[in-house]
């Protein structure tokens, strides 16, 4: 069969996203045919053998799952805590290993999704896809149509000038509004980095959807698996 680079192949499996194979990668916990392996070698599963942690990695069978959570507030985005904290995974109670795509931060509230596809992991968190996120925005004041347009066409943070993003005020009172934002691109703390830099108080922050799937009525901790069409759905937009 034709060569697939390590990451790839070892993500396919479930073992971990892509990412997560390239720094097992760099700590030099992977080994193909006796030797260390390096980011970017291709390997034949069908010929080569596969160590990690100088153990045999085999081909299986895997039982892909795709999962939406509604992530609650004050939970990590993560496998695990060292701190004892509850996870993402703590909520999910299936035989299967997933592991999250992305993060939501400990204090945002919303869509996350779950599944053990290294390969479509590591697509909708890649910087290329661009793949479109909203959420809703709490503020305690209306912005102004100059923080308005700077939310829609880019807020200048430390590192660099962010993206478009599309901006839709939904309501507005004396004591707070609501702005709907939809992102295309994925920097650390984003949506809260831009409200600080415009000086607007973000008081409540909740993402209801990851491209094609929404959130819709799934409450609070709670988790659905993904249909066929929406799997479908998802891997279409990433071509």
């Amino acid at each position: 069969m034709d060569k697939i680079r390590i990451n790839k192949y070892l993500a396919s499996l479930g073992i971990a996203s892509r990412r997560k194979i390239d720094l097992l990668v760099d700590q030099k916990r992977i080994q193909i045919n006796g030797k260390i392996a390096k980011n970017g070698d291709k390997i034949d599963p069908q010929i080569d053998q596969i160590l990690l942690d100088q153990k045999p990695v085999k081909p299986i069978a895997v039982d892909l799952v795709y999962i939406a959570l509604h992530k609650p507030l004050n939970v990590l985005s993560s496998v695990s805590d060292n701190r004892g904290r509850t996870t993402v995974i703590d909520l999910v109670n299936i035989p299967q290993r997933v592991y999250p795509v992305g993060r939501l931060d400990y204090q945002t509230t919303g869509l996350i999704l779950l599944t053990n596809d290294g390969n479509l992991a590591y697509q909708l968190t890649h910087p290329k896809y661009h793949f479109p996120k909203t959420y809703l925005l709490t503020l305690a004041q209306a912005p102004s149509r100059t923080q308005l347009d700077l939310l829609a066409t880019g807020v200048p943070l430390e590192d660099g000038i962010t993206a478009k993003a599309d901006v839709k005020p939904i309501s507005s009172t004396a004591q707070q509004s609501i702005l709907q934002i939809t992102l295309y691109q994925g920097k650390n703390r984003q949506i809260r980095r831009m409200c600080q830099a415009l000086g607007l108080d973000l008081l409540k922050l909740k993402r209801i959807t990851i491209g094609p799937i929404n959130l819709d009525s799934l409450k609070i901790g709670d988790w659905r698996h993904l249909t066929p069409s929406e799997i479908k759905q998802l891997k279409q937009e990433l071509v």
